[in-house]
């Protein structure tokens, strides 16, 4: 197991990310999205849940899914070609209940195995998909949360403008309509949209880092400004 400077204890908020095995893509088309952003509700669970047997065997919608008590609380996400970003953390249990201290662990490998199943089967491939253990960084103020939502919310942009971040964004109006469009990401559901990917968020065990949904767009906006 990697070891990490923080341990994933319950209580702190954390930047989680991982990209394919040799930066190979992982997410080859509308199909393999979907089935991530479907399995990033469905392993959020401390029930053991088949895709398969629980989901496509009883002919249920995936948001309709009763997955009871989760693991994790996750507060913003993003997939792109090759990686995912998520914002994580393990709420502090309450009085009376047991810390699990491993619950961002055994949602972590509950996700990614689930998918790499899914994955090498659908594209007739074998061997590891991810390039390793996910990786995990701390996130220890205010300031360093906003700047990760931003980070992680704007990571879309790259795919129109791969050097916006190092020369600065040619068209800004361009950008924002491409990140309205861009339905991979907890973007919309910051911006009000509402779909069932809504119900992925745990927004109540986070700080309300932004007070309404211009106060989200303002940073956002800014971020693209900022050279």
């Amino acid at each position: 197991m990697a070891y990490r400077k923080v341990p994933l204890v319950s209580g702190e908020y954390f930047h989680i990310y991982n990209r394919g095995n040799n930066k190979q893509e992982i997410f080859l088309n509308k199909k393999d999205k979907n089935r991530f952003v479907k399995l990033l509700f469905l392993s959020n669970s401390k029930k053991k849940i088949s895709f398969r047997d629980d989901i496509v065997g009883q002919k249920i919608n995936v948001w309709d899914f009763e997955r009871g008590e989760t693991l994790v609380s996750i507060g913003a996400w993003a997939i792109m070609p090759n990686h995912f970003h998520l914002y994580i953390t393990s709420p502090i249990p309450g009085i009376g209940e047991k810390e699990n201290k491993a619950n961002i662990s055994l949602f972590m490998n509950k996700l990614c195995i689930s998918y790499a199943k899914y994955f090498n089967k659908k594209h007739d491939r074998t061997g590891p998909l991810f390039e390793g253990p996910f990786r995990s960084t701390h996130v220890e103020n205010n300031n360093q949360a906003k700047y990760l939502f931003s980070y992680i919310h704007l990571n879309p942009v790259k795919l129109i403008d791969s050097k916006w971040k190092e020369n600065g964004i040619r068209d800004t109006d361009t950008a924002l309509k491409y990140l309205d469009a861009y339905e991979w990401s907890s973007y919309k559901d910051y911006r009000g949209i509402l779909r069932n990917e809504n119900k992925i968020l745990q927004l109540g065990d986070f700080p309300n880092y932004f007070s309404n949904i211009k106060d989200f767009s303002s940073e956002i906006f800014s971020w693209l400004q900022y050279e």
